[in-house]
């Protein structure tokens, strides 16, 4: 990663890459703030997709009836999780492509060939990865709407602010008259004995062989589509913001705590009332015609409580306790794409067929106290390889692949000299 680090807790990267007789470049250091907000996300990701992983939880009009622990944890995480933590992945994406810029051009090498390579290498993990594990793939959106990155490379900061601004104001308008209209009877969105005959196909077909499931994700891959669609207006608006933030170096302790401060009360403001009716409307208590307009709601106001959770992190960040706290989240960030894709097999292996055939047998509760508990493990395991390592296992194909090179074992490749990788919520990281 290019750009310095500032306050407590943080730690250089390791010397420049180059042959034992050629001159080493300059060491460039990380930025512990970009790898531990990733690594926050992730556990965030991680919260949300199993409750989809682990049963019908999601579906409308179809969910189990759920009390006591079920009910609260599910409720919890449609409130403070869900649509709020791609949101996080997103800005810190878009954020990296300035560095993955900074670092082409540090290498003499073609930024356009190198981005192309690595969005076509999403791509197909993505696809991979929604066929074989987990219909609610992310990376394939990424791969996809990083073109609109890709088109905004060399566009001004404040142009590309006024381009998000613009962006989140045309989406937040629509979505606001779409909730308008969409006060009708439940019976609108098909009958209940229609949704639990869904829940029962998507059971049936979960609980099944490594065939069913993938044919369930296959027919799945229309809604990945129209999720896509949905949410793909914020995703590239926190593309954009990122990109502003990364062109800024603002991740670099280039904003002060009172703007940070006022960041995270504001977007908390605005954000928990609304992670709170997503809640009611999605969970309960309110009945079945308010689902759809109080999702809608709670998409609008879900990048506010994404600002408050970056916002509040970083200030922590700046205190000693908050600086441990980092260090601790940054090693499971430095190998997001590893630990994302590991959380999707493992859930799999529990949840589905072909594993312990657990589809629909667990409450939410426990599938959301595995997950902390896989959580755990990950930043664990994490924190041991980014000891001995500079790339996870995907990290280091995923770095292959964009400089065409193989990876050395200092965490650059054998050509050109100098080499230094920036970080991505889908890239290979530099070792700190």
């Amino acid at each position: 990663m290019s750009s310095a680090t500032s306050g407590p807790g943080h730690r250089l990267a390791s010397g420049a890459v180059g042959q034992a007789t050629a001159r080493r470049a300059p060491t460039t250091p990380r930025i512990l703030e970009v790898d531990a907000l990733r690594g926050f996300a992730l556990g965030g990701i991680l919260l949300a997709n199993v409750l989809v992983m682990a049963g019908p939880f999601a579906l409308t009009g179809g969910r189990p009836e759920e009390t006591g622990a079920d009910l609260i944890a599910h409720w919890l995480v449609a409130a403070l999780v869900e649509s709020k933590f791609y949101l996080l992945f997103s800005f810190l994406f878009g954020y990296s492509f300035t560095l993955q810029t900074s670092s082409a051009e540090r290498a003499g090498a073609s930024f356009e060939r190198r981005m192309l390579r690595r969005l076509l290498a999403l791509f197909v993990l993505g696809v991979t990865h929604a066929v074989l594990l987990y219909s609610g793939d992310i990376l394939t959106t990424y791969a996809v709407l990083g073109l609109v990155l890709f088109a905004s490379r060399r566009a001004s900061p404040e142009r590309v602010w006024r381009a998000a601004l613009w962006l989140y104001g045309v989406i937040a308008v629509l979505l606001l008259l779409a909730a308008a209209s969409a006060t009708v009877p439940a019976s609108e969105f098909g009958t209940a004995a229609e949704a639990q005959a869904e829940a029962h196909a998507l059971t049936e077909a979960y609980r099944g062989g490594l065939a069913d499931v993938v044919a369930a994700n296959i027919r799945a891959l229309p809604e990945l589509l129209l999720g896509t669609l949905v949410a793909g207006g914020h995703v590239v608006t926190a593309f954009l913001v990122g990109f502003v933030a990364g062109r800024r170096r603002s991740l670099a302790g280039n904003v002060s705590a009172s703007r940070l401060r006022r960041s995270c009360v504001i977007g908390g403001v605005v954000g928990v009332p609304g992670g709170v009716l997503m809640a009611l409307g999605t969970v309960g208590p309110l009945s079945d015609q308010w689902e759809v307009p109080a999702f809608v709601l709670g998409l609008v106001a879900a990048p506010a409580l994404s600002v408050a959770y970056a916002s509040g992190l970083l200030l922590w960040f700046r205190t000693a306790r908050g600086a441990r706290v980092a260090s601790w989240l940054a090693p499971a960030g430095r190998m997001a794409l590893t630990n994302y894709l590991l959380q999707s097999l493992v859930m799999a292996l529990v949840f589905y067929g072909y594993g312990l055939g657990l589809y629909g047998r667990t409450g939410a509760a426990a599938a959301v106290c595995g997950a902390l508990v896989l959580y755990v493990t990950q930043s664990y395991v994490s924190a041991r390889l980014m000891r001995r390592f500079r790339y996870g296992p995907v990290e280091w194909v995923l770095r292959a692949v964009t400089v065409a090179g193989r990876p050395g074992e200092d965490g650059g490749v054998r050509k050109p000299l100098g080499l230094r990788d920036a970080a991505s919520p889908a890239a290979g990281e530099v070792r700190e």
